[in-house]
């Protein structure tokens, strides 16, 4: 007679079917609207659309993945916009006004969103400021910043920094789409696989609980903010090269789309749940609808109100998800 599963086996099973009802979930959403674009507008479904998707989203995707981070242990991060601003505008004046190689220009870059995300995690840690206020504040010192440096000046680096040629031979997508993938897997893998991981969820979930088994809650959630603050630092490079210009005007807003791209991955905006991979099935369903809704002449005002419309659907579909068996 075959054994009964044990409570945790049939837990763990549970879990596992949750999980891959949630990827069909949003694969079939993305195929859905890949499907209504491609009937409204016959500009739509072609090899160039989906070249300059994957150019595209390469800085949104990697700051999405600090946002998940950031949304776990239950805080925000508002600064991300302004903070690949300033240090794609220190790379601009690394690379045009100091004559720095790259391999000297790029490592400030990285430094500079680091030190911001440090400052950031540090006051929220040390004074126990909400991190909406801290990163509010940070988001305006940054932008300010930007200005500042470079007196408000856009900064043209070049194709010296551009991320030029393509790995696959049938379509144009930059390194930096291959990185960020590199980036979303290897952020998964650090939540999902590390004992760090495990802390960022216990600190969001339960933080009395985690700080009562010994897990030490400031360290978490510093080392959380620093992760965003690099990863707005490894945008600005993906930002610059891509265009490739520094403008201090980069990142308006783009702290807003890093959350929704969050939330409709399903990350809880209360703290101790989300998946990496699922945050990039988010920035990948922002992206199509920009585009689409592009394709089909929407103007912008259009555009916000159905993103917008999409994040409150995503978080009441989410509330519901959760009470799901297996969900817990």
């Amino acid at each position: 007679m075959a054994e009964e599963p044990t409570p945790i086996e049939g837990t763990r099973t549970h879990r596992a079917l949750a999980v891959m009802a949630d990827y069909l979930v949003m694969l079939a959403v993305l195929a859905a609207l890949v499907l209504v674009f491609s009937i409204a507008s016959k500009r739509f479904f072609n090899i160039s659309t989906f070249s300059t998707l994957a150019n595209q989203i390469p800085h949104l995707t990697v700051i999405a993945v600090g946002m998940t981070f950031v949304l776990i242990i239950a805080g925000i991060d508002l600064s991300v916009g302004s903070v690949m601003a300033l240090s794609g505008m220190m790379l601009g004046i690394a690379v045009v006004d100091w004559q720095w190689p790259d391999w000297l220009a790029v490592p400030l870059c990285l430094i500079v969103g680091l030190a911001c995300g440090v400052l950031n995690g540090a006051i929220t840690v040390r004074w126990a400021i909400p991190s909406f206020i801290v990163t509010l504040g940070m988001m305006e010192v940054a932008r300010g910043s930007a200005y500042l440096v470079t007196g408000s000046q856009t900064k043209h680096i070049g194709a010296r920094i551009e991320f030029v040629g393509s790995p696959l031979p049938c379509i144009d997508v930059s390194p930096a789409f291959f990185m960020a993938i590199f980036v979303v897997v290897l952020g998964q893998l650090v939540l999902s696989r590390t004992a760090f991981g495990r802390h960022v969820f216990a600190v969001g979930g339960n933080p009395e609980a985690a700080r009562l088994s010994g897990i030490r809650l400031g360290r978490v959630r510093m080392a959380v903010f620093a992760i965003s603050g690099l990863l707005a630092g490894l945008g600005a490079w993906f930002y610059t090269g891509h265009l490739p210009t520094a403008d201090p005007n980069a990142g308006i807003f783009l702290e807003l789309r890093a959350i929704a791209a969050v939330v409709i991955g399903g990350t809880s905006l209360m703290g101790g749940r989300g998946s990496v991979i699922h945050t990039f099935f988010g920035v990948l369903i922002i992206a199509v609808l920009d585009s689409g809704l592009a394709s089909v002449g929407a103007q912008e005002p259009v555009k916000r109100v159905v993103i917008g419309s999409v994040i409150i659907l995503a978080v009441i579909a989410d509330t519901y998800r959760h009470r799901l068996p297996g969900r817990q």
